[in-house]
C-alpha cells in the first residue's frame, strides 16, 4: 500500500509541476518578448511557478496540515539555494551561447526532481496525510 501511495504522490507532483511549468514557460515567454535578459525573465516566472506548485502540492499531493508559514519557509529555504545557483548557471550558459529555452528546460527538470525530494523528505516529513477534509452531511 505504501508503494502505491508513493507512486500516486509522484504522479500528482508530476502533474502539478507540469501545470506550474506551463505557468513558468508562459510567463517567461511573455517577458522574453520585451526583455532580452535571461535572469530578469527567469526570476518572476520562477516565483509564479513556486506559488502555484506549493499551493497545489501541499493540499492534494502531500495532504499536509503542516503549518503553512513553516512549510513555506522551508520551501523558500530550498529556493534560497536553488534560485541563485540556477540563475548563475543559466547566466553562464547564456553567455556561452546556449538557447534560453534550453537553459530553462534543463533548469526546470533539475527543479522538479530536487523539489519533490525536498518536499517529501524535509518539508512534509512526518506530516503527510494530516489534512482533514470537510465532508458535507447529506
Amino acid at each position: 500500500m505504501n508503494e502505491k501511495k508513493n507512486w500516486l504522490q509522484m504522479l500528482k507532483f508530476t502533474l502539478f509541476s507540469a501545470s506550474a511549468g506551463l505557468i513558468q514557460i508562459a510567463s517567461f515567454s511573455l517577458l522574453e518578448l520585451f526583455i532580452k535578459n535571461y535572469w530578469v525573465c527567469y526570476l518572476p516566472s520562477l516565483l509564479l511557478s513556486i506559488l502555484w506548485n506549493f499551493t497545489l502540492n501541499r493540499r492534494y499531493t502531500f495532504k499536509s496540515a503542516a503549518n503553512i508559514k513553516v512549510a513555506m519557509l522551508k520551501v523558500l529555504g530550498f529556493y534560497a539555494v536553488f534560485t541563485p545557483l540556477s540563475t548563475w548557471l543559466g547566466h553562464l550558459a547564456e553567455q556561452a551561447g546556449w538557447n534560453d529555452f534550453l537553459i530553462l528546460a534543463l533548469t526546470m527538470i533539475a527543479n522538479f526532481v530536487l523539489e519533490f525530494l525536498f518536499c517529501k523528505f524535509v518539508v512534509y516529513r512526518g506530516q503527510e496525510d494530516t489534512l482533514v477534509t470537510e465532508t458535507k452531511n447529506q
